[in-house]
């Protein structure tokens, strides 16, 4: 948080807040915070390229905790400096003292982007990593293992490698390492089965790219959910992640024409519902582009339409089941 601010470099971070969110997110005053900045250092991170102020992820998670903290009655000065941990240690203390505990918002978890096509790939559907702390890196694998430090570190590494090689996964694998990541998703474009079979040795997950943005937002919330039941913050039966699809465009159209042992219309219905939640789904993740004070909204309505077209696709299965059913066996199984 106390780093001085920089230009854009090679690590883009996401969402990106202005003040005035900032000050609602926190519950503080725009002028405390720059008071707050000029005097203790508790400012943005990071600066566009036109030197507007922008906060990170980071950021914003800090000054909660800070905010959090100076309601209780601590003094600002006697905190400034404090790091992260010490901060939520404090807060703890704090809250156990006064005998009312104030519930934080567990910290989001860090996922790395690599690769020049991915990145503006997001750049077009950033509502589907609003709920996390990105960095995006627009340079191929290999660079990535020279430029970036353990320093980077991040719980979620995504690679899009279009033709994957032995020299990329190879890539992958010690960039992993290195930044000692919980997972790691490889998109790729062309690989043949040598290499996808390396990929799931390593513990990788391959997946074609482009990739559905709720697939994306599937994985990320898999790594949000094992992150916070690994820190004892939540029990996995309460958290439900976005589902990855199950029917394709092309299954959902054939589905439409199907006819079920009751000879309804629920196939037709239930796809045509699903195909206009799947077009929502895809606006939603891209609704939040250039308004990221909006992110937590958007980012619950993407979640929800997920939730609900998942739903609707159980529910279509549940009826295709029947087209293969033959009705004199279920008459004879009929009890009189």
């Amino acid at each position: 948080m106390n780093a001085p601010i920089r230009a854009v470099s090679a690590l883009e971070p996401r969402p990106l807040y202005g003040i005035g969110t900032v000050a609602r997110l926190t519950g503080l005053k725009a002028d405390t915070l720059r008071v707050w900045e000029r005097r203790y250092g508790l400012g943005a991170s990071h600066k566009s390229a036109t030197g507007r102020r922008q906060y990170t992820q980071s950021d914003l998670d800090h000054l909660q905790l800070v905010a959090a903290l100076v309601s209780q009655g601590v003094r600002i000065g006697e905190i400034a400096a404090s790091d992260g941990k010490t901060l939520q240690m404090l807060l703890e203390r704090h809250s156990q003292g006064s005998g009312s505990r104030r519930e934080m918002p567990p910290a989001k978890s860090k996922v790395l982007f690599i690769g020049a096509e991915l990145c503006r790939w997001l750049d077009e559907h950033q509502g589907c990593i609003s709920g996390v702390s990105a960095l995006l890196a627009r340079m191929p694998i290999d660079q990535a293992v020279e430029e970036l430090t353990p320093d980077d570190v991040a719980d979620l590494l995504v690679v899009h490698c279009p033709s994957l090689t032995l020299q990329q996964i190879r890539a992958v694998e010690t960039l992993a390492n290195t930044l000692k990541v919980r997972r790691t998703v490889v998109l790729y474009q062309f690989a043949n089965e040598q290499w996808l079979a390396e990929i799931e040795r390593l513990g990788c997950l391959a997946l074609e790219y482009p990739i559905e943005p709720s697939r994306l937002a599937f994985e990320i919330g898999r790594t949000q959910i094992e992150r916070e039941t690994t820190e004892g913050i939540a029990n996995l039966s309460e958290l439900m992640p976005a589902r990855p699809r199950l029917f394709s465009d092309e299954e959902l159209l054939a589905a439409a024409e199907e006819k079920i042992v009751i000879d309804c219309e629920c196939p037709r219905h239930l796809s045509e519902l699903i195909r206009s939640l799947n077009e929502f789904e895809h606006y939603s993740s891209a609704c939040s582009v250039d308004n990221w004070k909006d992110a937590a909204i958007h980012t619950g309505i993407y979640a929800y339409t997920c939730h609900a077209r998942h739903l609707m696709e159980k529910a279509l299965q549940s009826a295709l089941e029947g087209r293969s059913l033959d009705l004199e066996a279920i008459a004879e199984q009929t009890p009189v």
